[in-house]
């Protein structure tokens, strides 16, 4: 496994962080357990989670499965640089959600219950939350540091100009501020290329991409669909047959390489600027070992120059759509 700095800090994680999101509604906690033992053995230090995790009917439960696992010893929390996040109503009453001072204090303390650890390694903000300001947030998240109950703190689906907006209130209170943004980045979405990723590079956020492989269809659908292992529906069958071109061009390129379809997407990621990690959400722990080939596919600049051509990305704004 390779690793590197989050972003400008001196914290170094793997070059792949473990999604949890399945942990509790699509993956038992045996399997969790299994799939985070298997993580820590393949090299993979970096984990991520949330408090709104665990499906509607028990919002906190993959935080406990989680704690469970730290329970359970062996140097697992010490060995794992956790991140989780707040944002999501963790019920219908008043400031139990969003990025008040209120909500933080709580939300912070219950993710540590439910994690039954003293302190979070990053602590991020699920989404902006327009209605509240950043020197209150920030002030909340200080005295967080000032306790030992937090690190790092992160930002997750921010636009450009919000991370200028949280840095700036950050700077002016002489504060760390933000170490990371987590946005949906894969090849058949390249939006954050605009103004995210810049944003990120000026101010040393690592970028933690979600969805490396675009809800699977960079995983070789075609391909699996075809030989009757996988069926679309919804919104990822209407996605494919709007893209279908492009994801077979896609599939021939992977094959013409010899590299399965998941895995140079996941490569591909890794070469971009800004990036940290990708997240990959395996649901059984024979998926994390091809996650982890990809780290070790070197891509020339011809391959990326190919991948360019069949998923176009985006220049930085303004020149994207100006002069």
């Amino acid at each position: 496994m390779e690793y590197t700095h989050l972003g400008r800090t001196g914290l170094t994680v793997s070059r792949l962080c473990l999604g949890t999101m399945n942990f509790g509604p699509q993956t038992s906690e045996p399997d969790a357990h299994a799939i985070m033992d298997t993580a820590h053995q393949l090299g993979i230090n970096f984990f991520d989670t949330a408090n709104a995790y665990g499906g509607t009917d028990h919002r906190g439960h993959t935080e406990e499965i989680i704690g469970r696992w730290f329970a359970s010893g062996g140097g697992r929390r010490e060995r794992t640089v956790l991140a989780t996040k707040l944002y999501g109503d963790m019920d219908p009453w008043p400031n139990n959600g969003k990025l008040s001072a209120l909500n933080i204090r709580r939300a912070l303390d219950a993710s540590l219950r439910r994690l039954q650890t003293d302190y979070i390694d990053l602590y991020q903000f699920h989404h902006i939350d327009r209605g509240t300001p950043w020197e209150e947030i920030w002030q909340a998240i200080e005295v967080a540091v000032q306790q030992g109950k937090i690190l790092y703190t992160g930002s997750s689906n921010f636009a450009g100009w919000h991370i200028a907006q949280a840095q700036e209130a950050a700077r002016s209170r002489h504060y760390l501020g933000l170490v990371s943004e987590q946005s949906l980045y894969n090849l058949m979405a390249r939006t954050i290329e605009l103004e995210v990723l810049p944003a990120a590079e000026h101010y040393g956020l690592g970028v933690i991409p979600w969805s490396p492989l675009h809800g699977g269809l960079l995983g070789g659908v075609i391909r699996q669909q075809d030989q009757g292992v996988r069926r679309l529906e919804g919104r990822a069958a209407e996605t494919l047959e709007q893209h279908r071109s492009q994801v077979q061009a896609y599939e021939d390129l992977a094959a013409e390489l010899g590299a399965p379809p998941g895995e140079l997407a996941l490569a591909w990621l890794l070469t971009r600027p800004a990036v940290t990690a990708p997240i990959i959400g395996p649901r059984v722990a024979d998926q994390l070992h091809s996650a982890v080939r990809a780290t070790e596919l070197s891509l020339d600049s011809g391959t990326l120059d190919r991948l360019d051509e069949i998923f176009p990305g985006r220049r930085t704004a303004p020149e994207d759509y100006a002069w």
